[in-house]
């Protein structure tokens, strides 16, 4: 079984965290979606909550999972038997940083990383630029995922929690 990963603060899972899943998932037999539990970034959602709200959005694709993480990506690939690890790339910046994460994770664990260049409609969003727009009262709506179903609750706004 060919698995991939795909890591992330996901705060939060924007629209373009969306895209390149929906473009990796072809490549798997299962695409394991991990939420760090990061000390050095200052999250604005909890693990629980981010890591619900992806669960939500993913629930009928059977080779999704979701999961929370706290130690090194090279040491999560090892105890979930991960071979590639799946980037978005919005910029030469993103790149430039990305492509010595992807050295070093080869070095250290033996783990491909496969770049996906951000879709242009969505080069611009960032989970950043979405919890500043949040800070000042804007509607982030347009940038995050919509539910699947029409009866579930919006999971990715601030405002519905």
């Amino acid at each position: 079984m060919k698995t991939g990963l795909f890591t992330g603060t996901f705060d939060p899972f924007t629209i373009g965290h969306q895209n390149i899943v929906d473009r990796a998932l072809p490549l798997f037999d299962r695409l394991i979606i991990a939420v760090a539990e990061s000390e050095l970034k200052h999250t604005s959602r909890t693990i629980d909550e981010r890591v619900t709200a992806i669960r939500q959005l993913y629930a009928g694709e059977k080779r999704v999972d979701v999961m929370a993480y706290s130690d090194l990506t090279i040491d999560l690939t090892k105890r979930e038997g991960v071979a590639f690890i799946v980037r978005g790339v919005r910029s030469v910046k993103d790149y430039e940083y990305e492509i010595m994460q992807a050295d070093f994770n080869r070095h250290f664990g033996q783990v491909e990383t496969i770049f996906l260049p951000a879709d242009p409609k969505l080069a611009l969003i960032s989970s950043s630029l979405v919890r500043e727009l949040e800070h000042f009262g804007k509607d982030v709506t347009a940038f995050l995922p919509k539910p699947k179903k029409n009866d579930e609750k919006d999971v990715f706004s601030k405002e519905n929690k």
